[in-house]
């Protein structure tokens, strides 16, 4: 009589399996990584953190056959996760960004009367738009209002606040008040 050897745990034998799939697919798994990353030492580590997934979920994966199928999806996953992470680094520099011009800011004009000016013309603008427009415009613009606070208010769908509102700056961009032939 020979001695029976027992069968090894199902983990040594997920194991073999797991590594030899590894051994197998591990090229064309990184070329699909590289497509992710820009930088081929960030593709090996997005691989193996996809792998290392893989593996613990390995003895539930009933269809081999998708293997690739799984691992790319991880792969996806796991690079999605990384850019959702990402932090936005300040770097030191040396220089200064450009200070901005005194003379004509983000607001427009520096001089007081020459902005009180620029608002009358806008406003008169805005009053020779049609009523719907103009209460959109006003809505949105003057009293800060979501588009869908905008069409609740004026009983009226989103889109049509969004169509009359485009309409309305297209209105605006060509009166000849706010931009004078020069």
């Amino acid at each position: 009589m020979t001695a029976r050897t027992s069968p090894p745990p199902p983990r040594a034998t997920s194991y073999a399996s797991f590594s030899s799939y590894v051994q197998a697919r591990r090229p064309v798994l990184l070329r699909t990584a590289r497509s992710l990353t820009n930088d081929p030492g960030d593709a090996e580590d997005l691989l193996q953190t996809a792998l290392a997934r893989t593996y613990l979920h390995w003895d539930r994966i009933a269809d081999h056959g998708a293997l690739d199928g799984y691992v790319r999806r991880a792969l996806v996953n796991t690079r999605t996760s990384q850019w959702r992470r990402r932090r936005v680094d300040e770097f030191p520099s040396d220089t200064l960004p450009e200070p901005r011009d005194a003379t004509a800011g983000a607001a427009g004009p520096a001089d007081p009367a020459e902005r009180q000016a620029t608002r009358d013309a806008l406003w008169r603008a805005v009053l020779r738009l049609p009523d719907r427009q103009r209460a959109i415009v006003v809505l949105r613009y003057y009293e800060d209002l979501s588009e869908a606070r905008t069409a609740e208010l004026l009983g009226v769908s989103v889109g049509t606040v969004k169509s009359a509102l485009s309409r309305a700056l297209v209105k605006l961009r060509k009166d000849p008040e706010l931009h004078p032939a020069g």
